[in-house]
């Protein structure tokens, strides 16, 4: 360091004999300690390769040590990554996952639903299996005893609570990671599963140098890395909305952007009050996004809407697109989401004795405010989404390992195939709605 510099100042060039800021007037080593120098010349050296254009062949062990978790293309095609493994298939799959809902709707209800499927190797909601037996740790730390017990008896309806569930209801703020890593160890290899019911129990305070968006993010990254470091484990985390509406149901999620985006993937659950219909909506880094009807029966426990998660998906659509309507649209509309692949109005008349002059009035008005879609004439379906997802597909492991096929086909909002043969008028405005596009573009870049 030269004498009278302020400790930390990068050497400057010594430009007594050459123009400001020129790489020719090479640096000034006078002063420096010989570390200091070795760093100096190194950095000095790499300025000149950069500007000539000449690769870097040999880095200071600081800079290497940067590069050290860089790969290429070539090492990634080489890989073979196991399959993407799920707790609860198409809903829950390994990593970190957080269920988003307001007080009382029955978050905890789901969740230790789910924990005894997987600890039994069952069904969750009442219709999904889960494949073997696996370890569950539930941090049940708004419920007592008793009353657990009480839930797991009503669930099992009789049968033995499992022994390979295993659970607490006491966690001190700030201890929830060290105990998750800690029960952790004792299943390596086993695939646990981890439910902590709810985060605002485990949560602890931020520090002094930090936000709570760096406090929330900072403790969802913990639990994220203890999934990373358990091979096939899935944590999730039940936490509250911020019991206001919103466009994108991510939104919802009480706290800071920290607590959703250090989340692998989001569940939201909802329900009116005094209702037993629900919906669960579910997005995610590794699976397609989703929303499913469910019900609620007898008022405690939760049963998926369907046999499957496809037969969930079309009644969740058919639900969304007949709000607000009477009862025969919402018929007409129902009897379409039972045939995604069309049906036509004499079918639908049939099917729900009523004249076919009328069923055609009602199409009309479905299709004109968007409930339904017409993909030739006279031939209706269900408005096509991105949100639905067959409990067969979930099993294809090839659907999350090629990126090709990431999203299963069926799913993606596209245009039908035969469009072509659409009515002239629905032709018309697609054609349409695209030239706008196209000159809203132009304009853009002018």
């Amino acid at each position: 360091m030269r004498e009278g510099e302020a400790p930390g100042k990068a050497p400057q060039p010594d430009t007594d004999n050459a123009a400001d800021d020129s790489i020719d007037a090479g640096p000034s080593f006078v002063g420096l300690t010989p570390d200091e120098k070795s760093r100096a010349i190194a950095d000095w050296a790499r300025a000149i390769d950069i500007a000539s254009g000449t690769p870097v062949t040999s880095l200071h062990p600081e800079d290497a040590a940067l590069l050290e978790g860089i790969r290429n293309g070539v090492w990634l095609d080489a890989q073979d990554f196991p399959p993407l493994r799920y707790a609860v298939p198409g809903l829950v799959p390994e990593g970190l996952s957080i269920l988003v809902g307001p007080p009382k709707i029955g978050k905890s209800w789901w969740t230790l639903d789910s924990c005894l499927a997987v600890a039994s190797g069952g069904y969750a909601l009442g219709r999904i299996p889960v494949g073997a037996s696996r370890p569950v740790l539930y941090l049940a730390l708004e419920d007592s005893d008793r009353r657990l017990q009480d839930r797991c008896r009503q669930l099992l309806d009789g049968v033995a609570i499992p022994p390979r569930f295993e659970y607490t209801t006491r966690c001190q703020p700030g201890e929830v990671t060290s105990m998750v890593a800690t029960w952790l160890c004792q299943h390596p290899g086993d695939q646990p599963f981890v439910v902590i019911d709810t985060l605002g129990k485990a949560m602890p305070l931020a520090s002094q140098s930090e936000t709570v968006y760096q406090r929330d993010y900072r403790i969802m990254t913990e639990l994220k890395e203890l999934c990373d470091g358990a091979a096939g484990s899935s944590i999730v985390v039940n936490h509250h909305d911020r019991k206001a509406s919103a466009d994108d149901f991510v939104d919802v999620v009480s706290g800071t952007n920290g607590i959703a985006g250090g989340a692998d993937t989001v569940l939201v659950l909802s329900r009116d009050r005094g209702e037993h219909a629900g919906l669960l909506r579910v997005t995610g880094r590794d699976i397609p996004e989703g929303a499913y009807a469910l019900t609620l029966v007898p008022g405690t426990w939760w049963r998926l809407d369907g046999d499957n998660l496809e037969e969930a998906a079309n009644a969740a659509r058919s639900a969304k697109a007949s709000a607000g309507l009477g009862d025969k649209s919402a018929a007409i509309i129902a009897y379409i989401g039972q045939h995604p692949k069309g049906v036509r109005a004499e079918d639908i008349a049939s099917g729900l004795d009523l004249q076919t002059s009328v069923v055609r009035v009602y199409l009309q008005r479905l299709h004109d405010s968007r409930r339904i879609e017409r993909q030739n004439r006279g031939l209706y379906t269900p408005v096509i989404s991105v949100m639905s997802v067959t409990s067969t597909e979930v099993g294809q492991s090839e659907h999350h390992t090629n990126n090709v096929d990431n999203t299963p086909a069926e799913t993606v909002s596209t245009l039908p195939p035969d469009w072509l043969e659409a009515d002239d008028q629905r032709r018309r405005d697609l054609i349409g709605a695209g030239k706008q596009r196209l000159e809203h573009s132009r304009k853009r870049r002018r």
